[in-house]
């Protein structure tokens, strides 16, 4: 008789997604949803926020989580009459990088812009499902570290 064979290592991906811009972001969702049970993974704590601004605090309290592996996060930042879309992507980008280092997990950036149209937004939809596998490809390359 044969061992049984080893079954693969848990992979819980949480998603925190914005709010703003809903009608791009929801779609995100979904895609990012597909994507974690595609890869054999396991669907965390889905937590929406206002907008990306408001993603970071979100995101500390997801990491925190033993049972949360890793995060993507998902928003649409679309260019605006002045440089919001901007200063919103620089500072939610530097701050997510920083709780991925912080906690040792990582975070996928699914946040599309800044300086993009409501339509480029449409039409990026799939990085959500991109930072899905980057974030998947982390834990199991960090896994192999030991």
């Amino acid at each position: 008789m044969s061992p049984n064979p080893t079954p693969p290592e848990r992979l819980q991906v949480a998603i925190v997604a914005s709010e703003y811009n809903f009608d791009v972001t929801l779609l995100m969702l979904e895609r990012a949803k597909e994507e974690i049970a595609f890869l054999g993974g396991t669907l965390g704590p889905v937590l929406k926020t206002p907008g990306v601004f408001d993603m970071p605090l979100a995101v500390d309290r997801l990491l925190r989580r033993p049972d949360v592996d890793a995060l993507v996060a998902l928003g649409a930042v679309i260019e605006g009459e002045t440089q919001h879309d901007e200063v919103v992507m620089q500072q939610a980008a530097r701050k997510l990088a920083d709780l991925s280092v912080q906690h040792g997990k990582p975070v996928g950036l699914g946040i599309t812009g800044p300086g993009e149209t409501r339509l480029q937004a449409q039409d990026r939809i799939e990085n959500a499902a991109q930072a899905v596998r980057a974030v998947v490809k982390m834990v199991r390359r960090l896994r192999d570290l030991g």
